[in-house]
């Protein structure tokens, strides 16, 4: 029989799968010119569809503890997914799936920044060295460990725009565990998701009125449909019950394995390679995870 651990390991490895094929077929949308913000819409508007049969009825229900908390679940709905999917959409309109991915490893250490910032937990010398390590992973990784990119800032800006990802989710991570809301689950993904949804409906209005429209062909119809059913509402749905069982830092460490699914996946699929930059990054962002899951003597 399994255990409590066990059962949120097999969650988390699912939810890492899926949302590493979230950055395949990401990529993949780039190719066929789906709008970023477009498809972002789309994905949670049609998520919320299909929960709304089994959480309307709880959130009504419990409308006024809802709104007590409203404040919380607009930063939640923000930071997840108005911010966070729709940056690593657009990221990786110019970015490889590799860079992207090997920067949103560190997330589990940036989560330590924001449980520290909102006094969640306390930081010790290991974790501090282990922020310090990473952050310097993803400086290689931004600059192609090339000086001449760093002096001159002649950043790739999807890069750049996939670090805003990696800290949007970060303090979603964080907030999560900052407060345990008394509602289910799925009563909860629908209130972040109706959150984000307002949001983001202003940028997916700006994005139409800019010209940038999605064409109904198979190519969107199966993007769409992977990314609500399986980065969408699997892997929320399963991240969440991970995070209740063994907590946000423990649960964030999971997130190495999306690394090595979409790297293996982008070769196979994509011809991506994997550059010498993209090893040194690797190694300091795996150094600063090791530093920052230590103990201090003190505790």
């Amino acid at each position: 029989m399994l255990t409590k651990d066990r059962t949120a390991y097999i969650f988390l490895i699912l939810t890492t799968l899926f949302w590493s094929g979230n950055f395949i077929v990401g990529k993949a949308a780039s190719f066929f010119e789906i709008p970023p913000f477009t498809l972002n819409f789309y994905r949670w508007t049609f998520a919320w569809l299909i929960l709304a049969p089994f959480t309307l009825k709880e959130i009504l229900e419990k409308k006024d503890y809802i709104f007590q908390n409203v404040k919380l679940i607009i930063i939640l709905g923000i930071t997840s997914i108005t911010i966070f999917n729709s940056i690593v959409y657009y990221s990786l309109n110019f970015t490889q799936v590799i860079s992207g991915v090997l920067m949103i490893s560190t997330i589990p250490v940036m989560i330590i920044v924001f449980c520290w910032l909102f006094k969640i937990e306390k930081t010790n010398i290991f974790q501090v060295l282990g922020v310090v390590f990473s952050l310097f992973g993803v400086i290689i990784i931004i600059t192609k460990a090339d000086l001449f990119i760093l002096l001159n800032l002649n950043f790739n800006k999807g890069d750049l725009w996939m670090v805003v990802a990696m800290f949007s989710w970060a303090m979603y991570s964080a907030l999560l565990r900052k407060k345990k809301l008394e509602i289910s689950q799925l009563s909860l993904l629908q209130t972040i998701i109706s959150a984000g949804l307002v949001f983001l409906l202003p940028a997916y209005l700006l994005e139409l009125s800019l010209g940038y429209k999605a064409s109904l062909n198979l190519p969107f119809v199966l993007t769409l449909s992977y990314v609500v059913l399986f980065p969408g509402l699997a892997s929320f749905i399963l991240w969440i019950k991970g995070i209740s069982i063994i907590g946000s830092n423990r649960a964030g460490i999971f997130l190495h394995l999306m690394p090595i699914f979409s790297t293996i996946l982008a070769i196979l699929i994509f011809d991506e390679q994997f550059m010498i930059y993209h090893l040194i990054g690797a190694l300091l962002i795996i150094t600063g995870i090791i530093l920052s899951s230590k103990k201090s003597k003190n505790g």
